[in-house]
């Protein structure tokens, strides 16, 4: 049996968008793993939705890869790890091809959304139609796409910790922990500017947080939100001004677009039931702080 049919017995798998979903993440995980080959985790840590989802557990899919380099390095160039990524591929029968990413302008959607300039964007984009014989039963021929991003020059004062994955083999990882990534997930909830769109997987992850008893690093979240203009330099973030911020972010949510937009990367529907203003805002007093 191959590693990837291997990898996808642990998915239950129903509708186009169920393998859509899984093999998605059975690309991450080998992209993952070029990484750690190359030495990338030396440099950077991961972050973001996949790795909640991949490495803490989070019950709904995710797109990107998102990494932070540890320490600021402009120069640094994410194509020296290109190498690596391929031939994870190769050694598993799959096609794939890597492509830089033009950014647009600073007034789009994305660049509103936090793709700085320093931001290095590559797109993973993998041939299926080649793994008839990995796939068996499975029938899907669309490509996928992977993003790759890596933030070059990010705001500091958060905190790593290695992380171990089985498969496509064992190898380590670097994240960051767990109250860093809350701090990046409450940047984009309160700082997001999608103009007329709404990230429900934003509000998902916060519920998931706060569920989880996961602590808020809060001068993380300062240094995110001081880099994005969204903070002034020289005042300070606490629980109460925490609290206020999201109170007034929460009565301006649009719930309707929010359920809609992450409905397609979870299986149950039934948390949606508990979704409102007052629910969100009372998630927003259990939130605890490192």
């Amino acid at each position: 049996m191959s590693i990837i049919k291997q990898m996808l017995l642990k998915y239950d798998i129903g509708s186009e968008n169920e393998i859509l979903n899984a093999l998605k993440e059975i690309f991450q995980e080998i992209t993952l793993l070029g990484l750690y080959r190359g030495n990338f985790f030396s440099k950077a840590a991961f972050y973001g939705g996949t790795s909640l989802r991949i490495l803490y557990g989070l019950n709904r899919f995710s797109e990107d890869l998102d990494f932070s380099l540890i320490e600021k390095d402009r120069s640094f160039n994410i194509e020296h790890y290109f190498k690596y990524i391929i031939d994870e591929f190769d050694a598993l029968g799959v096609n794939v091809e890597l492509r830089k990413k033009v950014k647009k302008e600073k007034s789009s959607n994305i660049e509103s959304a936090f793709l700085k300039n320093d931001t290095s964007i590559r797109t993973l984009d993998i041939k299926t139609e080649n793994l008839a014989d990995i796939l068996g039963s499975i029938n899907y021929h669309k490509k996928i796409k992977i993003k790759i991003e890596v933030d070059t020059n990010p705001p500091l004062k958060f905190q790593t910790e290695a992380k171990t994955l089985l498969m496509p083999m064992t190898f380590n990882i670097v994240s960051m922990t767990l109250p860093n990534l809350f701090a990046g997930k409450m940047h984009a909830v309160l700082c997001r500017n999608w103009k007329t769109r709404v990230k429900g997987r934003d509000w998902y992850d916060f519920e998931w947080y706060v569920k989880n008893n996961t602590r808020l690093n809060l001068e993380h979240l300062q240094e995110r939100m001081i880099e994005s203009g969204d903070f002034e330099q020289g005042k300070k973030l606490d629980k109460k001004r925490f609290i206020e911020l999201m109170n007034n972010k929460i009565d301006t949510l649009n719930l309707t677009k929010a359920i809609e937009e992450v409905q397609p990367f979870i299986k149950d529907n039934k948390i949606f039931d508990f979704w409102s203003q007052d629910y969100f805002k009372l998630l927003t007093e259990k939130v605890s702080f490192v």
